[in-house]
């Protein structure tokens, strides 16, 4: 598809397993495309970003950008249940099934591979944690990973030695144990360190948070132990923000922010799908929507709202003017994947793309430090 302002143009590679011969497996898999709104790339530009979303469903891990002949370029590497994602600086950091990957770009800014892409992530460190259910993922001020461990009702750094170490826990919650109590969740960062959580409920017996789905949501303050904000639905993904604490309650398909002072929760806009992923650059917000899975979630507002706005959910990404309340532009996926759980924006990167384990290509790239001579001794 040729680029143009009536038809913009979305280019993905081949599948990453071989390139070369035909997969008869993809071939019989059910289709994904991509769509998008004509300004979507413009827009990526205008704020000097890329960027990058997970699916658990897929497992993969996909990279939006800007193609140098027009368009977008999607870069997507399989990562079983994909999941958190956090980028800082030249770091990109992955929770998936039972394993926390470190990435490091190791392209120097004006370098490029393939006279394309300006940014190459590739898994540097892997730790192995078994299966934790590990959700939201940020980098510390030490540079150690921090996530949030949902099967044990943690926040937990990896360990060298063990599978995870804990390093946080909600008050209400009495042991740590492999029993997932209020789904915990959501993970805001502030300078370098953990500061506010979300969890479905306060729930402190097994599964317990699947029976307040409707309104049992909160939001702890991770240095206090204090509840900020209850009566929310399944709340995701909270960002601090120049001091304001904004949020996807998930359940009602709102974006919105937390009044600290009121303890409440205060919806700027609905979006039509299940809210997941959210990254903020200047006044637009990158919020992740993913269709509903009626078997587990049905009966929460969002089917109503969706029902009364005569509207089917989304699977993509929707950008929101802050200030308009208004999405500007879109980048969506139908087909087979229809569930998204994390998005980050790329600072100054205009076409990224990352390297996984299942093609040759990390097998032959090579790079290195500068030599350093020491004393060996």
């Amino acid at each position: 598809m040729s680029p143009s302002d009536s038809s913009p143009s979305i280019e993905a590679p081949a599948p990453a397993e071989d390139k070369a011969q035909p997969n008869q497996a993809a071939d019989k898999a059910p289709a994904v495309t991509y769509s998008m709104s004509n300004g979507f790339p413009r827009l990526l530009a205008r704020l000097d970003v890329s960027a990058g979303f997970t699916s658990y469903q897929s497992g993969k891990l996909y990279l939006l950008g800007r193609n140098p002949k027009g368009g977008l370029m999607v870069d997507e590497r399989l990562f079983p249940k994909a999941m958190g994602l956090c980028v800082e600086g030249h770091t990109l950091a992955l929770a998936t099934l039972f394993q926390i990957q470190r990435f490091e770009n190791v392209l120097d800014k004006g370098q490029a591979i393939n006279h394309t892409q300006d940014a190459c992530y590739v898994p540097r460190l892997t730790y192995t944690t078994g299966i934790l259910d590990a959700h939201d993922i940020g980098l510390m001020a030490d540079g150690r990973i921090v996530f949030v461990n949902t099967a044990y009702n943690c926040l937990a750094v990896p360990s060298e030695r063990h599978s995870f170490t804990p390093i946080w826990m909600p008050p209400f919650i009495s042991a740590l144990v492999n029993e997932d109590r209020c789904h915990l969740n959501g993970l805001a960062m502030e300078a370098g360190r953990p500061r506010y959580v979300t969890a479905v409920s306060r729930s402190d017996t097994i599964d317990g948070w699947r029976d307040r789905r409707a309104d049992g949501g909160i939001v702890i303050d991770v240095e206090t132990g204090e509840i900020v904000c209850s009566g929310l639905s399944m709340p995701h993904s909270p960002r601090l923000v120049d001091g304001r604490l904004w949020l996807l309650n998930s359940g009602t398909g709102e974006l919105g922010e937390v009044d600290l002072a009121t303890k409440s929760f205060r919806p700027h806009m609905f979006c039509p799908g299940f809210g997941r992923g959210l990254a903020i650059r200047g006044r637009h917000a990158f919020v992740g929507l993913s269709k509903p899975r009626y078997k587990r979630f049905e009966g929460l507002k969002l089917d109503e709202r969706l029902k009364a706005a005569d509207s089917e959910p989304w699977c993509g990404i929707q950008v929101i003017d802050l200030d308009k309340k208004t999405c500007v532009e879109w980048f969506r996926i139908d087909g087979a994947v229809a569930e998204i759980y994390d998005v980050a924006v790329l600072p100054g990167i205009a076409c990224p793309m990352s390297l996984d384990f299942a093609s040759n290509e990390i097998k032959s790239l090579i790079t290195h430090d500068p030599l350093t001579p020491e004393t060996v001794s």
